[in-house]
């Protein structure tokens, strides 16, 4: 489904323009809304369930600024690789930016990544996803700030396996199903991109307190976590303000329904004097089958707000104008910029169960975390570290 032949000969006409997905009269170049935060993008993550090796790769349409931009982030070790490449948006259904490129399989089932080797980065790749679980439509995020809509997206889930080759710095990795797994999601919508917009009153950031994800998968079933949390400051009693959560075990069998595990709980370690987690353990109070938990324990970082577009890089930003096309790598080295670590970090991590119906059932998975502002429960005090 990434293919396209025929460029548009009048207006705004693409590929897509032939199937019957409309939803609004426009054409499918053109989106509902003109915010121009309107984007639609693809998340991947592969990872080795040992640590070895951590890709992360993103693509992502802008349709109301006109670019389309992609990025693949390699971690081994402490070598933290980056290819981005940033394009004019033409047809929606060209899913390619220069060497980097997804292609559509099977939809909801399998899908194709692809980086061709470029002169100034040792990495490449070519490979294929294949879902362990059903994609699951995540709950809706949406954060009205001042008047203005801030996130209003939709999101799709899925836990899976890869296979195809890797090239990094390090070598070349033969990547099997049964020790290379990920995570991947699909998101539309409304959310902050593009150039920085003058903040008026608008001087909070996207989003405040913490953010924390988890999707997992075991042999017969995945879990999804999602949180964004407001603690209660002043020593509040209530219970924190939650902007977002979900808990569900989605089982790999699709004749089995998915299962909400009720409100779920966090209890993180944070390294001294740092915003960093080293170890965490999620709890799962009403969930059905028995209360269980799960201890969370890194195996690998991805500091992936570094030459990816997510927001640290004042010069490359998701939907910033870059040019017809442009190719860039960019490389950082965790030992020796360690003071530079900061914001959103994506771990590989392996997930032990304890208590429930799958007591000591091992499995690997994504956590990721980020502490935006103050976070009183963990002693974060506006954007200082811990003390």
């Amino acid at each position: 489904m990434s293919e396209f032949h025929q460029p548009a000969v009048h207006g705004s006409l693409s590929s897509w323009d032939d199937f019957p997905v409309h939803q609004v009269a426009e054409t499918v170049r053109h989106a509902a809304t003109s915010d121009r935060n309107f984007y639609d993008r693809y998340y991947f993550n592969c990872h080795a369930n040992d640590g070895r090796a951590f890709l992360v790769f993103g693509l992502g349409q802008y349709p109301n600024l006109e670019v389309q931009d992609a990025f693949a982030c390699v971690v081994t070790g402490d070598r933290h690789e980056v290819v981005r490449a940033s394009r004019r948006l033409g047809d929606r259904m060209d899913t390619s930016v220069g060497p980097l490129r997804v292609e559509v399989i099977r939809p909801l089932e399998r899908l194709r990544i692809v980086c061709e080797r470029t002169d100034d980065s040792p990495v490449a790749f070519d490979l294929t996803w294949d879902g362990s679980m059903p994609a699951f439509e995540e709950p809706r995020q949406y954060l009205r700030r001042h008047g203005r809509v801030l996130f209003d997206t939709m999101r799709l889930a899925q836990t899976g396996r890869w296979s195809g080759v890797l090239h990094t710095a390090d070598g070349e990795f033969r990547v099997e199903p049964g020790s290379w797994w990920g995570t991947r999601d699909r998101s539309w919508g409304v959310r902050p991109v593009g150039e920085e917009e003058p903040p008026g009153v608008r001087t909070e950031g996207q989003m405040t307190g913490m953010w924390n994800y988890a999707p997992m998968q075991f042999d017969d079933h995945s879990i999804l976590y999602i949180l964004n949390e407001h603690d209660s400051a002043g020593g509040d009693p209530n219970p924190p303000h939650r902007e977002l959560e979900e808990a569900v075990r989605i089982w790999h069998d699709p004749t089995r329904p998915p299962e909400w595990l009720g409100r779920p709980e966090h209890d993180c370690v944070l390294r001294s004097g740092t915003r960093y987690v080293e170890r965490s353990t999620l709890h799962f109070p009403g969930a059905p089958g028995g209360a269980f938990s799960v201890a969370i324990e890194p195996l690998l970082d991805c500091w992936l707000m570094h030459g990816t577009g997510y927001g640290i890089d004042p010069d490359w930003r998701h939907g910033m104008w870059q040019g017809e096309l442009v190719v860039q790598s960019r490389r950082m080295d965790y030992t020796a910029q360690a003071a530079e670590l900061f914001g959103l970090c994506d771990q590989v991590a392996r997930c032990t169960q304890s208590g429930g119906v799958a007591d000591g059932a091992v499995g690997h998975g994504l956590h990721e975390f980020f502490f935006i502002g103050g976070f009183d429960r963990y002693g974060l005090r506006d954007w200082d570290p811990a003390p």
